[in-house]
């Protein structure tokens, strides 16, 4: 590579980055694998991919999507943030939204959070975080002072815990996703399509839910979507 650019004469898609060799070792090594196992998978991926989920994560990269419910590639729509907010205000996440919906029609959205979140505890620091990561937790600091709030009102006599606001977070991307133009768009078409709210456990691998499916605005508690 001479500036940055491929090699005069070598394909692109042969030369490698010699800073991260062992990542194209790994590369080859898991192609070989998947095609002794099955010499069709990738030739099938070629064709037009066709999955009935779409997982909304997080970025922490102890949170693979695919590999925690053991799916193939093709096999689930992943777009992942800090924090697995579903903010409408943001372009990136409303686009794969769109296309999740509109273009794959797929059948579920999974909105999956995590306890140990470094976003959830950002967001429960007394200060806040400082640049572009301040400003995308904002709604999860709001959420934050309003569940001290209630906490505070109700005397529950307990700090809120990280896991909480893990818990609440999720439902609270679920119900915003309920109110999305998006999501109401394809239930008012008839689509099938289905919200979901979980908790990934690092420690031990284990998902949960932590709310029943919703399948249209009316399946949310009262005051969940303002």
């Amino acid at each position: 590579m001479t500036g940055g650019l491929p090699e005069p004469g070598i394909p692109a898609a042969l030369q490698e980055d010699c800073a991260l060799t062992e990542l194209f070792d790994r590369n080859r090594e898991w192609a070989s694998r998947k095609t002794a196992s099955d010499p069709g998978f990738f030739k099938r991926l070629v064709g037009q991919q066709r999955p009935r989920y779409f997982w909304i994560g997080c970025a922490d990269s102890r949170v693979p999507a695919t590999e925690i419910v053991d799916l193939d590639p093709g096999e689930m729509f992943v777009h992942r943030n800090v924090a697995n907010l579903a903010n409408p205000d943001d372009p990136n996440f409303q686009a794969a939204l769109q296309f999740a919906v509109e273009a794959l029609e797929v059948d579920h959205i999974i909105v999956v959070g995590h306890y140990g979140c470094g976003g959830v505890d950002a967001a429960m620091a007394g200060t806040e975080p400082g640049g572009a990561i301040g400003l995308w937790l904002a709604p999860l600091r709001k959420l934050y002072r309003n569940t001290c709030a209630s906490h505070d009102a109700n005397r529950a006599g307990r700090a809120v815990s990280s896991e909480e606001l893990c818990r609440r977070n999720v439902s609270a991307q679920v119900a915003a996703l309920a109110a999305n133009p998006v999501v109401l768009a394809a239930w008012s078409r008839g689509a099938p399509l289905m919200l979901h709210g979980w908790v990934y456990a690092i420690g031990d691998g284990l998902l949960e839910a932590v709310q029943p499916p919703v399948d249209s605005a009316q399946c949310l508690p009262a005051g969940k979507l303002e």
